[in-house]
């Protein structure tokens, strides 16, 4: 997917007309940062509104390479171009998701006590992609109580484990706990949606430890059928071995 398209849809997803005010939140922000200590996460300001970063935390740097300083000045453009391309289009659409619930379903006397999660991967200043969860918390809205202002936490896990992309919405309760409102896999969705019938009743077999010939007498096939199936099946998912699809289908309940 191209960047242009990229921002436009993102665009699209966080329109507004409003011009909110942030300094008292990056000065208190810029306080904040001086005094934390170097670690694996790191924390923006996100302008949705006119796609900026009004404020990037020391940490950043160390976190993924990258210089702050053009990132301030290039904007989330510059961020996005970095997203791993089999992501994007997960990305794009777990952001479209979580602002359609917020504004379907969540109370505007609400709105300023969620939380929302993601992931995706990033490719850092040496070359690797690492995964990120950005957790962001709104800060400012417009004038229909949309969110546009955020504090993004960023947390940057190793490249080697798998993780599905998933998105979360969370709201602070009466009790100051953070209560699930929303979530979504859409990694598994992708993997539901990309597969014949045949390929899923494969793996489900897979799943309780069938050998190719089991799975070949109970579905009326030949086993060259079926080693057939288990190959297309890990190209279209891109995975390398029947062991890694079994567990990220049992990590993703599927």
């Amino acid at each position: 997917m191209l960047l242009k398209q990229i921002k436009t849809i993102y665009h699209d997803i966080f329109k507004s007309y409003d011009h909110p005010a942030l300094t008292h939140h990056i000065k208190k922000i810029t306080e904040l940062d001086v005094y934390l200590p170097y670690s694996s996460t790191f924390f923006c300001i996100t302008n949705t509104q006119n796609l900026t970063f009004e404020f990037i935390s020391k940490n950043m740097t160390s976190c993924i390479g990258l210089d702050k300083n053009s990132l301030l000045k290039e904007g989330m453009r510059q961020f996005w171009n970095r997203i791993h391309p089999e992501d994007v289009e997960l990305w794009l659409k777990a952001l479209n998701d979580l602002m359609v619930f917020t504004l379907e379903e969540i109370p505007i006397k609400d709105r300023q006590r969620m939380s929302y999660t993601w992931n995706y991967r990033l490719l850092n200043e040496a070359g690797s992609y690492v995964n990120i969860i950005q957790n962001t918390t709104p800060l400012e809205f417009d004038s229909d109580m949309k969110p546009i202002i955020g504090l993004a936490h960023y947390t940057v896990l190793d490249p080697k484990i798998k993780m599905p992309i998933t998105a979360t919405a969370k709201l602070l309760n009466d009790h100051n706990e953070y209560e699930t409102k929303y979530f979504n896999n859409f990694s598994q969705k992708l993997i539901t949606n990309g597969l014949s019938n045949r390929e899923r009743d494969v793996i489900r077999l897979l799943t309780i430890n069938k050998s190719s010939k089991e799975i070949a007498e109970s579905l009326n096939i030949s086993p060259n059928t079926v080693d057939t199936h288990r190959r297309n099946i890990l190209k279209k998912l891109n995975i390398s071995s029947t062991g890694e699809l079994i567990g990220m289908l049992k990590m993703n309940k599927i």
